[in-house]
């Protein structure tokens, strides 16, 4: 059997890619070792949310009280919140297993591996191997944990980000080594369900990505819920006591130590090049990532390369616009290439956190003359009933040319909020439209308007 597009993996760069080729007339196949959807939808994205909801749920029950609200009694019954988890990640991996069979793309189980000459080896689940040819293939293979060699993950005691996901008991003590968003999501989930959280960050701050005043912010609200936040800090080793694992740890106040259940390593990610056969068909790589045009071609014709592969933001959404902006290059059409500092980052803490473009740091190192402008939760009607009112919106402009820069939001439901500042950066709009746009009301997207206005001196309720 011949493809016109072969993909290998199919989380979801390569899930969507697949559709948007078969969308364009393409005979299609798609390779995938384990479940449809890949990480994101069995391991990540999606189960990590249904966790989250879980965790908020008991919150406003614990609290309801501060709502007018009486909850005589309530609990948090682990394993069902972790049987709801995997049920919302299987149902939505049969939904990508449905899409599948409506655009008429041929689900290929077991591994794939790239050959010379376009071609592709399959090796089955029961051990036979059949040969398949493309006219274009497409590498979505995806990325795992990455391991800290003095902290290795053994699925026990040290754990990574599936086996957080699966536990059958809850830990009363966890120890989060990274916090990045897995390390932070993991830290306000297993925090709000009663189990003792302690974050360990090597660098200076937690969410060292994110603009330094969403940082702050985010650790004040992360130390008032009672989670121990280390940053600083530098794991050294760790011991297998007969309480659980002894982390230790080193840091400007000196040597330290911490014991808990369980330690989460959730220091980031590697790709999953290895043994798929890029040195066999002369693929390049480089820093452990394949290298690929604008268009995500390798250097060798035929062959492409996206998501977590290569090097740009590892994130579903940008392994989905990666997929859908290659194939329409394989179809002759005319795509855009990614503008990859338009990218919206979002993390699902309480407060969540969600940002585009530059941070207040790297546009003033850019040359920009930054207008900054900051509305607080706490002056929000919306947050104010809601009983949110922890964090705020930060909108970055330009002073000479008044484009919007950046935007930095930490807050209820900002994670759906950030989608406005990407879509009027697209649009090349610029602060004053923001300003003039009018925001309906009471509504927590008014803080994005009022951010505006106070970059302009503007700001009317604050």
């Amino acid at each position: 059997m011949k493809f016109d597009v072969l993909i290998i993996g199919s989380g979801p760069g390569g899930y969507v890619a697949a559709i948007r080729a078969a969308q364009l007339g393409f005979k299609t196949g798609i390779v995938e070792k384990e479940n449809l959807g890949g990480v994101c939808l069995n391991w990540g994205c999606i189960p990590t949310k249904a966790l989250m909801k879980s965790a908020e749920v008991f919150q406003y029950a614990r609290h309801a009280g501060n709502y007018g609200v009486r909850v005589d009694k309530s609990a948090a019954d682990f394993p069902a919140i972790i049987k709801r988890s995997r049920e919302v990640a299987e149902s939505m991996s049969k939904g990508v297993e449905f899409l599948m069979k409506k655009n008429k793309i041929h689900v290929i189980p077991g591994t794939g591996q790239v050959l010379p000459n376009k071609q592709v080896r399959i090796t089955h689940p029961n051990a036979l191997i059949s040969d398949l040819d493309a006219d274009h293939i497409i590498i979505a293979t995806g990325a795992r944990a990455r391991q800290l060699p003095f902290l290795p993950i053994d699925g026990e005691h040290i754990i990574g980000y599936r086996q957080a996901l699966t536990l059958e008991k809850q830990p009363e003590s966890i120890v989060i080594v990274g916090s990045g968003a897995i390390g932070v999501e993991m830290a306000y989930f297993y925090n709000s369900i009663g189990t003792k959280v302690t974050l360990i960050e090597y660098l200076p701050r937690i969410v060292p990505l994110e603009d330094a005043e969403v940082s702050k912010q985010l650790e004040r609200s992360f130390k008032k819920a009672k989670i121990k936040v280390l940053t600083g800090t530098e794991v050294t080793g760790h011991e297998i006591t007969g309480e659980g694992v002894k982390v230790l740890y080193k840091n400007k106040k000196g040597e330290g130590e911490v014991t808990a259940q369980k330690v989460l390593s959730a220091v980031g990610i590697q790709a999953n090049i290895e043994d798929i056969g890029l040195e066999d068909v002369g693929i390049e790589t480089e820093k452990g990532k394949i290298k690929v045009d604008r268009f995500y071609r390798t250097n060798v014709p035929g062959y492409y390369a996206i998501g977590d592969v290569i090097d740009t933001p590892a994130l579903a959404h940008v392994a989905s616009a990666e997929g859908i902006t290659c194939v329409e290059k394989i179809a002759g059409l005319d795509p855009e290439p990614i503008d990859y500092n338009n990218i919206p980052s979002n993390i699902y803490t309480s407060p969540q956190v969600a940002s585009v473009g530059y941070t207040e740091e790297a546009a003033r190192e850019a040359g920009y003359d930054v207008l900054v402008g900051k509305f607080p939760f706490t002056a929000s009607g919306k947050a104010k009933a809601a009983g949110q009112t922890d964090g705020f919106v930060k909108i970055l402009i330009d002073k000479k040319y008044d484009e919007i820069l950046g935007a930095h939001m930490i807050g209820a439901n900002v994670t759906e909020m950030i989608a406005e500042i990407v879509a009027a950066r697209k649009a090349e709009s610029t602060g004053h439209t923001l300003l003039k746009s009018i925001h309906p009301h009471p509504t927590m997207s008014e803080a994005v308007m009022e951010a505006v206005a106070a970059a302009y001196g503007e700001v009317i309720h604050l």
